[in-house]
Protein backbone atom coordinates (compact mmCIF):
# COMPACT_ATOMS: atom_id res chain seq x y z
CA UNK A 1 0.00 0.00 0.00
CA UNK A 2 1.14 3.61 -0.42
CA UNK A 3 -0.45 6.47 -0.19
CA UNK A 4 -2.56 7.65 -2.80
CA UNK A 5 -3.51 11.28 -3.87
CA UNK A 6 -6.28 12.15 -6.63
CA UNK A 7 -6.30 8.33 -7.74
CA UNK A 8 -2.57 8.23 -7.97
CA UNK A 9 0.16 6.29 -5.93
CA UNK A 10 3.02 8.65 -4.37
CA UNK A 11 5.88 6.63 -3.08
CA UNK A 12 7.11 7.28 0.08
CA UNK A 13 10.46 7.40 1.30
CA UNK A 14 10.78 7.46 5.56
CA UNK A 15 14.12 9.44 6.41
CA UNK A 16 15.74 8.67 10.14
CA UNK A 17 18.35 10.98 10.87
CA UNK A 18 21.14 9.57 13.43
CA UNK A 19 24.56 10.76 13.49
CA UNK A 20 26.93 8.57 15.79
CA UNK A 21 28.16 12.19 17.54
CA UNK A 22 26.43 14.17 19.98
CA UNK A 23 27.44 16.62 23.06
CA UNK A 24 24.72 16.87 25.47
CA UNK A 25 23.99 12.81 25.97
CA UNK A 26 26.78 10.79 24.30
CA UNK A 27 25.22 8.15 21.75
CA UNK A 28 22.11 9.85 22.50
CA UNK A 29 20.84 7.86 19.46
CA UNK A 30 21.42 4.38 21.03
CA UNK A 31 19.76 5.45 24.36
CA UNK A 32 17.14 3.12 25.64
CA UNK A 33 13.53 4.66 26.08
CA UNK A 34 10.96 1.81 27.09
CA UNK A 35 13.43 -1.75 25.71
CA UNK A 36 13.99 0.14 22.65
CA UNK A 37 16.67 2.49 21.36
CA UNK A 38 15.43 5.26 20.60
CA UNK A 39 16.90 4.87 16.72
CA UNK A 40 15.27 2.20 17.23
CA UNK A 41 12.01 3.47 18.12
CA UNK A 42 11.40 5.87 15.45
CA UNK A 43 12.14 3.27 13.08
CA UNK A 44 10.00 0.69 14.03
CA UNK A 45 6.82 2.68 13.81
CA UNK A 46 8.10 3.99 10.51
CA UNK A 47 8.22 -0.09 9.50
CA UNK A 48 4.69 -0.78 10.69
CA UNK A 49 2.96 1.74 8.41
CA UNK A 50 1.91 0.23 5.41
CA UNK A 51 1.76 3.34 3.48
CA UNK A 52 5.36 4.04 3.98
CA UNK A 53 7.44 2.43 1.40
CA UNK A 54 10.90 2.24 2.85
CA UNK A 55 12.52 3.31 5.70
CA UNK A 56 16.13 4.73 5.75
CA UNK A 57 18.66 5.92 8.32
CA UNK A 58 20.86 8.72 7.49
CA UNK A 59 24.39 7.81 9.59
CA UNK A 60 27.86 8.11 9.82
CA UNK A 61 27.47 5.07 12.25
CA UNK A 62 27.92 1.15 11.49
CA UNK A 63 26.53 0.76 15.11
CA UNK A 64 23.37 2.89 14.59
CA UNK A 65 22.79 1.61 11.00
CA UNK A 66 22.99 -1.93 11.97
CA UNK A 67 19.96 -1.22 14.68
CA UNK A 68 18.12 0.11 11.95
CA UNK A 69 18.36 -3.03 9.95
CA UNK A 70 17.59 -5.07 13.14
CA UNK A 71 13.96 -3.40 13.82
CA UNK A 72 12.62 -3.45 9.87
CA UNK A 73 14.67 0.08 8.72
CA UNK A 74 17.67 0.02 5.92
CA UNK A 75 21.09 1.43 5.54
CA UNK A 76 22.10 1.60 1.88
CA UNK A 77 24.85 4.14 2.43
CA UNK A 78 26.71 6.21 5.55
CA UNK A 79 26.53 9.43 6.00
CA UNK A 80 29.22 11.62 4.06
CA UNK A 81 31.32 12.87 6.64
CA UNK A 82 30.58 16.74 5.24
CA UNK A 83 27.17 15.78 6.65
CA UNK A 84 27.90 14.57 10.09
CA UNK A 85 29.42 17.56 11.10
CA UNK A 86 27.72 19.30 13.49
CA UNK A 87 27.81 22.46 10.85
CA UNK A 88 25.91 19.98 8.16
CA UNK A 89 22.28 21.32 7.15
CA UNK A 90 19.67 19.14 7.87
CA UNK A 91 18.60 20.50 4.54
CA UNK A 92 21.40 19.16 3.23
CA UNK A 93 21.62 15.72 5.13
CA UNK A 94 17.91 15.09 3.87
CA UNK A 95 18.52 16.21 0.45
CA UNK A 96 21.82 13.15 0.39
CA UNK A 97 19.61 10.42 1.82
CA UNK A 98 16.68 10.91 -0.87
CA UNK A 99 18.57 10.91 -3.59
CA UNK A 100 20.92 8.44 -2.76
CA UNK A 101 18.00 6.10 -1.77
CA UNK A 102 16.62 7.07 -5.41
CA UNK A 103 19.89 5.81 -6.98
CA UNK A 104 19.79 2.84 -4.51
CA UNK A 105 16.55 1.16 -5.28
CA UNK A 106 15.96 2.57 -8.72
CA UNK A 107 12.81 4.17 -8.08
CA UNK A 108 11.51 7.55 -7.48
CA UNK A 109 9.94 8.21 -3.99
CA UNK A 110 7.70 11.36 -4.13
CA UNK A 111 7.29 12.14 -0.94
CA UNK A 112 9.94 11.93 2.05
CA UNK A 113 8.75 12.17 5.85
CA UNK A 114 11.72 12.69 8.88
CA UNK A 115 11.74 10.76 12.18
CA UNK A 116 14.36 12.39 14.18
CA UNK A 117 15.12 9.54 16.83
CA UNK A 118 15.38 12.50 20.06
CA UNK A 119 11.73 13.34 19.35
CA UNK A 120 10.70 9.55 20.68
CA UNK A 121 6.59 10.10 21.86
CA UNK A 122 5.12 10.38 18.01
CA UNK A 123 2.36 8.19 17.22
CA UNK A 124 1.34 6.84 14.06
CA UNK A 125 -1.13 9.04 14.22
CA UNK A 126 1.07 12.10 14.11
CA UNK A 127 2.44 10.69 10.71
CA UNK A 128 -0.74 10.25 9.15
CA UNK A 129 -2.23 13.83 10.15
CA UNK A 130 1.15 15.48 8.66
CA UNK A 131 0.76 13.29 5.11
CA UNK A 132 -3.36 14.91 5.31
CA UNK A 133 -1.92 18.44 5.91
CA UNK A 134 0.65 18.30 3.00
CA UNK A 135 -2.10 16.79 0.44
CA UNK A 136 -4.66 19.56 1.48
CA UNK A 137 -4.28 22.07 -0.30
CA UNK A 138 -1.48 20.84 -2.50
CA UNK A 139 1.10 21.51 0.62
CA UNK A 140 4.64 21.37 -0.29
CA UNK A 141 5.40 21.06 2.94
CA UNK A 142 3.93 20.14 6.46
CA UNK A 143 5.63 19.80 9.75
CA UNK A 144 4.41 18.87 13.47
CA UNK A 145 4.61 21.86 15.99
CA UNK A 146 3.30 22.45 20.03
CA UNK A 147 2.18 25.24 21.57
CA UNK A 148 4.50 26.97 22.89
CA UNK A 149 4.12 27.95 27.06
CA UNK A 150 3.44 31.30 27.18
CA UNK A 151 6.15 32.12 29.41
CA UNK A 152 9.11 30.75 27.03
CA UNK A 153 7.66 33.01 24.28
CA UNK A 154 9.53 36.63 23.07
CA UNK A 155 6.33 38.27 25.17
CA UNK A 156 7.65 36.89 28.50
CA UNK A 157 11.09 36.43 27.72
CA UNK A 158 13.89 38.80 29.45
CA UNK A 159 17.02 40.45 28.91
CA UNK A 160 19.77 41.21 31.34
CA UNK A 161 22.20 44.26 30.41
CA UNK A 162 25.65 44.46 31.47
CA UNK A 163 24.74 46.57 34.49
CA UNK A 164 22.54 43.61 35.80
CA UNK A 165 19.24 45.43 34.78
CA UNK A 166 16.46 43.31 33.74
CA UNK A 167 15.09 44.33 30.41
CA UNK A 168 12.13 43.11 27.72
CA UNK A 169 13.23 41.41 24.52
CA UNK A 170 10.27 42.53 22.77
CA UNK A 171 9.75 46.24 22.87
CA UNK A 172 6.17 46.27 24.71
CA UNK A 173 6.91 43.50 26.49
CA UNK A 174 5.50 45.22 29.88
CA UNK A 175 2.65 45.15 28.87
CA UNK A 176 2.17 41.06 28.70
CA UNK A 177 2.03 40.92 31.84
CA UNK A 178 -1.20 38.75 32.11
CA UNK A 179 -0.46 34.85 30.15
CA UNK A 180 -3.80 35.28 28.71
CA UNK A 181 -2.58 38.64 26.98
CA UNK A 182 0.56 36.60 24.89
CA UNK A 183 -0.65 35.65 21.35
CA UNK A 184 -0.35 31.57 20.38
CA UNK A 185 2.93 30.85 19.16
CA UNK A 186 4.43 27.54 18.25
CA UNK A 187 7.62 25.84 18.00
CA UNK A 188 8.45 22.49 15.94
CA UNK A 189 8.62 18.85 17.87
CA UNK A 190 10.63 16.85 15.74
CA UNK A 191 7.64 14.16 15.62
CA UNK A 192 7.41 14.19 11.62
CA UNK A 193 8.30 16.46 8.87
CA UNK A 194 6.76 15.69 5.08
CA UNK A 195 7.98 16.93 2.18
CA UNK A 196 7.17 16.90 -1.59
CA UNK A 197 9.97 15.51 -3.80
CA UNK A 198 10.24 18.34 -6.41
CA UNK A 199 10.40 21.96 -4.22
CA UNK A 200 12.65 20.04 -2.10
CA UNK A 201 15.65 18.59 -4.58
CA UNK A 202 14.99 22.01 -6.18
CA UNK A 203 16.36 23.83 -3.46
CA UNK A 204 13.39 24.77 -1.53
CA UNK A 205 13.85 24.45 2.25
CA UNK A 206 12.60 22.05 4.67
CA UNK A 207 9.97 24.90 6.18
CA UNK A 208 8.97 27.71 3.88
CA UNK A 209 6.34 30.05 2.98
CA UNK A 210 4.11 26.55 1.96
CA UNK A 211 4.63 24.86 4.91
CA UNK A 212 1.45 23.20 6.44
CA UNK A 213 1.55 23.02 10.49
CA UNK A 214 -0.08 20.08 12.06
CA UNK A 215 -0.83 21.19 16.25
CA UNK A 216 0.41 17.99 18.51
CA UNK A 217 -1.52 19.15 21.84
CA UNK A 218 -0.53 16.55 23.79
CA UNK A 219 3.36 16.84 25.84
CA UNK A 220 5.83 15.60 23.81
CA UNK A 221 9.17 16.15 24.58
CA UNK A 222 12.54 16.31 22.15
CA UNK A 223 16.19 15.50 24.08
CA UNK A 224 18.93 17.25 24.28
CA UNK A 225 19.88 16.52 28.18
CA UNK A 226 19.96 13.62 30.22
CA UNK A 227 16.89 15.29 32.15
CA UNK A 228 14.99 15.55 28.66
CA UNK A 229 15.58 11.48 28.75
CA UNK A 230 13.97 11.06 32.11
CA UNK A 231 10.82 13.03 31.35
CA UNK A 232 10.61 11.16 28.16
CA UNK A 233 10.39 7.79 30.27
CA UNK A 234 7.95 9.52 32.82
CA UNK A 235 5.82 10.54 29.79
CA UNK A 236 5.78 6.94 28.27
CA UNK A 237 5.16 5.36 31.03
CA UNK A 238 2.14 7.41 31.93
CA UNK A 239 0.75 7.10 28.04
CA UNK A 240 0.87 3.44 28.61
CA UNK A 241 -0.66 3.88 31.38
CA UNK A 242 -3.37 5.60 29.96
CA UNK A 243 -3.43 3.56 26.90
CA UNK A 244 -3.70 0.19 28.89
CA UNK A 245 -6.64 1.53 31.41
CA UNK A 246 -9.76 -0.75 30.84
CA UNK A 247 -13.20 0.77 32.16
CA UNK A 248 -14.71 -1.57 34.74
CA UNK A 249 -17.28 -3.44 32.95
CA UNK A 250 -21.21 -2.48 33.88
CA UNK A 251 -22.47 -4.61 35.98
CA UNK A 252 -26.82 -5.66 35.33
Amino acid sequence: MTWREGGHERGVLAVVPARGGSKGIPGKNMKRLGGLTLVGRATQLAASLPWVDQVIVSTDDPEIAAEVMRQGGDAPFLRPEHLASDTASSDDMWRHAWTAAEAHYDRRFDVSILLEPTSPLRQSTDLAATMEALFTDDHCAAVTVSPTPAHYTPHKTLTVGSDGRVGFLVEDGARFARRQEVPPLYHRNGLCYALRRDPFLAGAPILNEDSAAVVVERQVVNIDEPFELELAAWLLERQNRVTSAVPFAETA
